[in-house]
């Protein structure tokens, strides 16, 4: 029961590291290559293509910003609609 219990907190682990790779770390470091390039580069397209890898970098971060809204909104609709559903059988709100 025991191996059970740790291999689950080590998927659940694995898969927030994961998580906080794809939401801060990868769109970070893609905009840092974008500005090393633009920095290093000196040239016109260094500059085109560090701020192309910028402009990426920002969509990823805003991807993951607008998922995670997305899916806030769902749960709050799922206990929305519970509510609702326990005010159908007992003809009383939740909570009052």
């Amino acid at each position: 029961m025991n191996e059970t219990t740790d291999t689950g907190s080590q998927t659940r682990a694995g898969t927030r590291a994961l998580l906080t790779f794809v939401r801060f770390v990868l769109p970070a470091l893609i905009v840092l290559s974008g500005v090393l390039l633009a920095a290093i580069g000196q040239n016109e397209s260094a500059y085109e293509v560090g701020a192309l890898l910028i402009s990426a970098g920002v969509s990823v971060a805003l991807l993951n910003l607008l998922y995670r809204v997305g899916v806030r909104g769902d749960k709050d609709r799922g206990r929305e609609e519970a509510a609702r559903e326990h005010y159908d059988r007992t003809g009383h709100w939740p909570g009052e």
